[in-house]
């Protein structure tokens, strides 16, 4: 059995409008598709987790986007929050959803609509079903076939625990030897590999150190709020 990393671009007049407001808005990273219901008919309900903050100029574009139909957002302490939503599918999420349904693979969550108008996901299945899926894609949107492999479910469920951003941290971390015994690098190394501030890179690290702590021991990473 193995597995597809695809990374999609689709132009931005096509793009689903509150990924087009993660693109557009500072201080919103992506946002990961975590739980789909009835995928592909006219109305999904969704549940989203949204790395970015404050929420109310996101709730403000949920108002005026013509394919929600409802939603709920519930606020997490580390500055993000999850999205409960009912949303109509364009004409251009029906056709993705046929090519990557239709080859035979399963779609493993999560699904990242990334600040830079990607869209990241991993497909899983038989191998002669991952160039299938590549060919299926429709006209339109580019694919970068990121990686392609044997599938490892550890692997794959640890990554997904992370934000693009805490495993870029991490990835950096372990290359530089700040999780070396002895440590050979500091959060300064990982802060200039990431172009950043050494507080922000400390951040990032220690959210990523969290989550993966709980995702070990079968711990929810549950919102402070309910739905606003």
């Amino acid at each position: 059995m193995k597995y597809v990393t695809l990374s999609l671009w689709m132009a931005p007049e096509i793009r689903h409008p509150m990924h087009q407001f993660v693109v557009e808005h500072d201080g919103y990273e992506a946002s990961y598709l975590l739980r789909g219901n009835e995928m592909g008919t006219e109305v999904q309900t969704l549940l989203f987790h949204v790395d970015g903050f404050p929420p109310d100029p996101y709730r403000d574009a949920l108002e005026r986007a013509d394919t929600v139909r409802e939603y709920a957002i519930s606020t997490c302490p580390d500055e993000t929050f999850y999205l409960y939503v009912q949303d109509s599918p364009s004409d251009a999420d029906h056709d993705l959803i046929r090519a990557v349904t239709q080859t035979g693979l399963v779609v493993v969550s999560p699904v990242a609509y990334r600040a830079d108008g990607s869209v990241g996901f991993t497909l899983v299945g038989p191998g002669d079903a991952v160039q299938r899926a590549v060919d299926a894609v429709p006209d339109g949107i580019s694919v970068d076939v990121r990686e392609v492999g044997e599938y490892d479910s550890r692997r794959l469920d640890t990554g997904s625990a992370l934000t693009d951003r805490q495993f870029e941290a991490v990835a950096a971390a372990v290359d530089c030897g700040y999780y070396a015994n002895p440590r050979e690098g500091s959060v300064a190394d990982v802060a200039d590999r990431l172009d950043c501030a050494p507080g922000t890179a400390a951040e990032h690290l220690r959210k990523a150190e969290a989550r993966v702590m709980r995702d070990m021991l079968g711990q929810d990473d549950s919102p402070s709020a309910g739905p606003g």
